[in-house]
């Protein structure tokens, strides 16, 4: 039985490929809507169009729970979808709460009033929309009270990863860390709210220093998912076999995916 999982991209393969490390015969659709990647410089109407076809069809393909592997995705429009309500049985979750709730030592469900944590200065990087829909700060209030948080959007590094060039996104991402540390000189901790920047996370962890903790996605969201699916075993949805579709070029998307990921992975149109 199938979970979706669901990128603008090939970023939300770092998740897919955390997810099948922890859940190994858990069926997998992944969906990457290459044809309309990057989500990041778009709106947050357009994302959200977007995002709600590619969920359905996730759904129509057997997946009853569908994970946002993109944080722009989960930014801009899983508050909207989740609002206008969902089809009975379906369910479509983000990537922001797991980060989060580490940040924040907090457990799932956990709905206490927001207190003090131990972390005070928090950078963000993340992808223009993402920074501009303030999404992390609010979901952050819900949880803390006394961080201060800087976000840095990182301009071009999803562009240079999904093409390969993982020269310019390095050079990148050294950039974007000198104008964060330009606004907050001694981050404690760094957000790396992109699906996208694991692939790059030595770099961010070698331009911010060895005393900032950063925080990546993949092993947290995949925890979480496992966690859920231990507690709704009923959402593990009807598919039974592994999937990976694209809307882009899918012998371009297959062969992008597997020199991310170091294996062959071979996609077909959606």
């Amino acid at each position: 039985m199938a979970v979706g999982i669901f990128d603008s991209g090939l970023g939300g393969l770092t998740v897919w490929q955390a997810v099948r490390e922890r859940m190994p015969d858990l069926p997998i659709h992944y969906l990457a809507d290459s044809a309309h990647a990057p989500y990041g410089v778009r709106d947050a109407d357009d994302i959200h169009t977007l995002t709600k076809a590619a969920v359905e069809r996730l759904w129509a393909s057997g997946c009853d729970l569908v994970v946002l592997a993109c944080n722009t995705a989960s930014a801009a429009a899983l508050r909207r979808m989740q609002e206008a309500g969902v089809p009975e049985g379906k369910r479509v979750l983000g990537v922001f709460v797991p980060l989060i709730e580490a940040l924040t030592e907090r457990d799932w469900g956990d709905n206490s009033p927001p207190r003090e944590v131990e972390v005070k200065n928090v950078a963000l990087f993340a992808t223009p929309a993402t920074v501009s829909s303030r999404a992390f700060q609010r979901e952050l209030a819900f949880r803390a009270v006394g961080v201060d948080v800087e976000a840095q959007a990182c301009g071009g590094v999803v562009d240079a990863i999904e093409d390969g060039d993982m020269i310019l996104a390095e050079a990148l991402v050294r950039s974007h860390v000198d104008a964060l540390k330009r606004k907050m000189p001694h981050p404690q901790a760094a957000i790396l709210g992109c699906t996208h920047y694991p692939l790059v996370e030595s770099v961010f962890q070698d331009a911010l220093g060895a005393d900032v903790q950063v925080f990546s996605q993949p092993a947290l969201v995949a925890a979480s998912l496992a966690d859920y699916l231990d507690r709704r075993p009923e959402m593990r949805g009807a598919g039974e076999t592994n999937m990976f579709l694209t809307t882009g070029d899918a012998k371009r998307v297959s062969d992008r995916a597997t020199q991310f990921l170091r294996r062959q992975i071979t996609f077909e149109a959606a």
